[in-house]
């Protein structure tokens, strides 16, 4: 079997008890009344580091243009034990657990949470054997597949907007606001984007940025693209 997770995991072991060790929960350590540190819980501890730092470094590096808050908006998606957990269980990682059998019997290897830990726990072993470059590339090969699906979920309406005018002119979508109305405590924005002094759309919000973001929503609309 342990054959088989390194092929699935596309990384050869120099020492298989670091695999071992990753795959190992606490519960199994409990039942064999083994050393807590036999657990994979520090193997996670330092997964979830290397993770976050081959995550940042991957979308760095491939969206250039993308700004700070959506890169780490993406981060957060890729990383969330939601993303880690499905992940697993594509590598089919539950069937390679190291489970107690109370566990075992409560359904833990489809638990997202021990998937995502074991494959963090995974991830923090790959380091320990073979480095970071071995591990980015493991890193690279399981999250790039859904890293695109990530994108588009966390592109907010002004950046598709501009990408969209970008490919036929240099000139930027520019907003103003044009309207404003309420108390001070609970203040109604409207803006309106306009391109090469075209008007795409307008839009209102509780704020000149929610405004904006409604705006760009309509110019998008109105150019037949969804995000």
């Amino acid at each position: 079997m342990s054959d088989e997770l390194q092929t699935r995991l596309g990384y050869e072991f120099k020492r298989f008890n670091d695999l071992r060790h990753a795959i190992t929960h606490s519960s199994f350590v409990h039942e064999q009344k083994l050393n807590q540190s036999a657990s994979n819980e520090r193997l996670e501890f330092l997964g979830d580091a290397v993770l976050e730092l081959c995550i940042s470094d991957f979308l760095y590096h491939r969206y250039p243009d993308m700004s700070e808050g959506d890169l780490t908006k993406c981060r957060a998606s890729l990383v969330c034990e939601t993303s880690l957990a499905g992940i697993a269980r594509n590598l089919k990682l539950g069937n390679f657990l190291l489970l107690g059998q109370g566990e075992a019997q409560e359904g833990g290897r489809n638990k997202e949470s021990i998937l995502a830990d074991a494959l963090e726990s995974i991830l923090g072993a790959i380091y320990l054997d073979g480095g970071i470059e071995e591990v980015r590339h493991v890193i690279t090969r399981l999250f790039e597949p859904i890293a695109e699906k990530s994108i588009k979920q966390v592109k907010d309406h002004k950046s598709t907007l501009q990408e969209y005018l970008q490919k036929s002119s240099h000139e930027t979508a520019t907003y103003i606001i044009i309207h404003e109305e309420g108390p001070p405590h609970k203040r109604t924005f409207t803006a309106q984007t306009t391109h090469q002094g075209k008007v795409l759309g307008t839009g209102s919000g509780g704020s000149k940025k929610a405004a904006e973001q409604a705006a760009a929503k309509m110019a998008l609309e109105g150019l037949g693209i969804t995000l």
